[in-house]
């Protein structure tokens, strides 16, 4: 007869812990960005620990959800171009937070808005003080921070939405932080990596 003494990782069974949502700018300029986060969704998607959803942007919103246990598919549905509405990605991400402080939001974005900067920032603003983990990528790359909107930049900090650049060897690190609701701010500087 075989006793176990310690169970490990039984709780909360068929229950993710965490929500993540990757949410994507797909404009021209986001290219590698858009395959590595794609990449990395669908590896997220196959942990039991967390939920992931992949939602894709321009100026127009597409939820890839549906296709993240097929890397291929999602990655021949990715079609890049157009411009950028952040504001609109928002308000759709909105209606996926279930749990709040569950729940992380890493933003794929330069962040060069080409709708209202004014109601996108009242939107970013208001998903941070619900209490959802935001968190802003400039770039998945291996190529660094890309031509960004400093000044929305420097608008997300003030609201403590750090936006950096991370490139994709990072980005396991960066998720298993978040996951672990560790401060980012610790992650960026053993990682030498600066907010923008």
């Amino acid at each position: 007869t075989i006793l176990p003494e310690k169970l490990v990782g039984a709780g909360r069974k068929g229950q993710a812990l965490r929500e993540i949502i990757l949410c994507v700018d797909q404009s021209g300029s986001m290219g590698s960005s858009v395959v590595y986060s794609s990449v990395f969704a669908a590896v997220l998607a196959s942990l039991p620990s967390v939920k992931t959803q992949l939602v894709l942007f321009d100026t127009s919103v597409v939820d890839m959800t549906k296709d993240l246990d097929d890397p291929v598919d999602l990655l021949f549905g990715v079609q890049l171009g157009g411009g950028t509405d952040i504001g609109k990605a928002l308000n759709y991400i909105t209606q996926l937070i279930r749990n709040p402080s569950d729940t992380i939001i890493v933003l794929i974005s330069d962040l060069y808005e080409g709708g209202n900067v004014k109601t996108m920032l009242k939107k970013a603003a208001s998903i941070k003080e619900s209490g959802v983990q935001f968190i802003t990528l400039l770039a998945l790359n291996d190529e660094g921070a890309p031509s960004y909107d400093r000044n929305i930049a420097v608008e997300f900090a003030k609201m403590g939405i750090p936006a950096f650049a991370c490139t994709p060897n990072l980005f396991p690190d960066l998720m298993a932080s978040a996951i672990k609701k560790e401060d980012i701010s610790g992650f960026l500087s053993k990682n030498g990596l600066t907010p923008k």
